[in-house]
């Protein structure tokens, strides 16, 4: 099974979750989402097998998020996205997609229900 990480190595959930799958001898794919932002239509991708809404995978406790204005209930979903894409930071993590699954690992154990 192809196992793909939405990692941040300075966030300490993060990190666990990485070291969770890895003692489990995962093969993992790694992206640094803060390097490598994922693209406007994989977010919409994972927000849907995640089954939640974009403010839903948001770090609202952000900066940017207050500073966009990000709490705007006018803004739709696509803006929220792009929000998410042009500034990768506001993306909750970290995130791991597994056949067709995706969690959030918060508690980091939570992946382990999709793997």
């Amino acid at each position: 099974m192809s196992v793909t990480i939405y990692h941040n190595p300075r966030c300490s959930k993060s990190r666990q979750t990485f070291e969770l799958l890895r003692e489990r001898n995962v093969e993992l794919e790694v992206i640094e989402y803060l390097e490598d932002p994922p693209a406007v239509e994989e977010l919409d991708r994972i927000l849907k097998l995640l089954d939640i809404e974009p403010r839903d995978l948001m770090r609202t406790n952000e900066r940017a998020y207050k500073d966009l204005k990000l709490d705007n209930p006018e803004l739709g979903r696509s803006a929220l996205i792009a929000a998410m894409h042009q500034n990768p930071i506001l993306i909750q993590r970290p995130v791991v997609l597994a056949g067709g699954r995706a969690a959030i690992g918060r508690p980091p154990e939570r992946v382990l229900e999709i793997i």
